[in-house]
């Protein structure tokens, strides 16, 4: 049985959309902030720098949940649970140009000298939405 309720796939894979992940920082507190996504073989991946909040606190095997909302009706959402299965720069810097690709129509454009990125895999366990 699929994960993610045939009724809001096309937020993942049709839509220009934005995922809005929380995760949980070493103090306990929450963390919330939106990303570009892609949505493939039913899991969600996202991209980040070392050096950030979400390099910090997306590791593998952590919890985390998001909240992907149609930017035609904010009052229709997918909330997806899941858990990070992989981390990696291999095939990141390539991963953020795609993502570029479907958010901006170009190449990743603030990449910093030096900077290394990461790719974050995360394989969904649970998906409830509001469709209104």
């Amino acid at each position: 049985m699929p994960i993610i309720p045939d009724l809001y796939k096309d937020l993942l894979s049709e839509k220009l959309t934005f995922a809005y992940i929380a995760t949980v920082m070493k103090d306990g507190s929450p963390q919330v902030t939106p990303v570009w996504f892609e949505y493939l073989d039913g899991k969600i991946k996202i991209n980040t720098a070392k050096g950030r909040v979400k390099a910090h606190t997306l590791r593998s095997g952590v919890p985390v949940a998001m909240a992907i909302a149609d930017p035609a009706n904010p009052y229709r959402f997918v909330q997806v649970r899941g858990r990070v299965t992989e981390v990696t720069e291999k095939g990141a810097r390539d991963h953020i140009d795609k993502l570029s690709h479907k958010y901006l129509g170009q190449p990743y454009p603030h990449s910093q000298p030096g900077e290394v990125r990461l790719m974050v895999t995360i394989e969904p366990t649970s998906a409830r939405g509001m469709n209104e």
